[in-house]
């Protein structure tokens, strides 16, 4: 008998098993996936670690989570580096004085705080996030930054869209650009699977195992389950089936020193087929 069933080995079940493994439970990780450290998995390949799930910068303001995390393995000074592409101009990105200059040539954060006024659209209630950010920054940022990328990548028109999804998007009147303002931030030297293997040394591990082929089971040789998967699928779909954004990866290799000059270029034109090249 377990005393826990953890259902995915991706950050949280790994990390909830190491450390109930640590006070002395037995702990037992299933995982449907044929490899462990669930969306966080990097694959070697010619020695490139690739995020197959697309990718995933470790960042936090927390010293004992990063210390924590940094027991396992080395992180790299690694920060998020965006750009955007739209027409035939390329804009700084997250949205910074920068940007706004690139926009309307205001040079100072009082022109820009001016001009941001000026634009927006005003709106006491708005109720999805077109409405949302277009009071925010009126529509030149709303066309180039989010109208085209928010629908591709959600699959949906920003008037269908709640307004929380935006905005987590900063918009600053300085000329910072690092895309998060957490004091640490890293990728894991050697890749992500390397420091899943380390948290999952001496915890018992199953792959290509589903949980719900024989949930009872699975249920009946452990105290608890801790579940990390889809909720929907937890409750049998009772309340109908939550929507997921979809992605698709493409993978290309390029013998050349410097593809795009930064780590991530998204793209802001809707009949551009794809949302970013990172």
């Amino acid at each position: 008998m377990y005393d826990y069933l953890i259902v995915g080995s991706g950050l949280f079940g790994s990390t909830f098993a190491y450390e109930m493994t640590k006070v002395g439970k037995k702990c037992l990780i299933i995982e449907n996936k044929e490899h462990i450290a669930g969306n966080c998995y990097t694959e070697n390949k010619d020695g490139i670690n690739i995020h197959t799930y697309g990718p995933h910068i470790f960042h936090t303001n927390d010293k004992g989570i990063w210390e924590w995390v940094n027991q396992f393995v080395e992180f790299n000074n690694y920060r998020h580096c965006v750009r955007v592409s739209y027409g035939d101009k390329m804009y700084s990105f997250p949205i910074n004085l920068m940007t706004l200059n690139q926009l309307w040539d205001v040079k100072t954060p009082e022109e820009a705080k001016a001009k941001l006024k000026e634009v927006s659209i005003p709106n006491v209630n708005p109720q999805n996030l077109e409405d949302w950010i277009l009071s925010q920054v009126g529509e030149d940022i709303y066309n180039t930054f989010v109208k085209g990328y928010t629908t591709k990548q959600w699959g949906k028109s920003p008037k269908e869209l709640p307004t929380f999804i935006i905005k987590r998007l900063p918009i600053r009147t300085s000329f910072d650009d690092n895309y998060y303002f957490d004091k640490y931030q890293g990728i894991p030297i050697g890749g992500y699977t390397k420091m899943f293997e380390k948290i999952l040394e001496g915890i018992e591990v199953k792959l290509n195992t589903d949980y719900f082929s024989n949930k009872e089971y699975y249920n009946s040789i452990a105290k608890k389950v801790v579940f990390t998967g889809k909720i929907d699928e937890f409750f049998d779909y009772q309340f109908g089936e939550l929507e997921y954004r979809t992605l698709r990866f493409d993978n290309e290799r390029f013998d050349i020193e410097d593809y795009q000059g930064c780590a991530q270029i998204n793209y802001g034109e809707v009949d551009v087929p794809y949302t970013r090249i990172t």
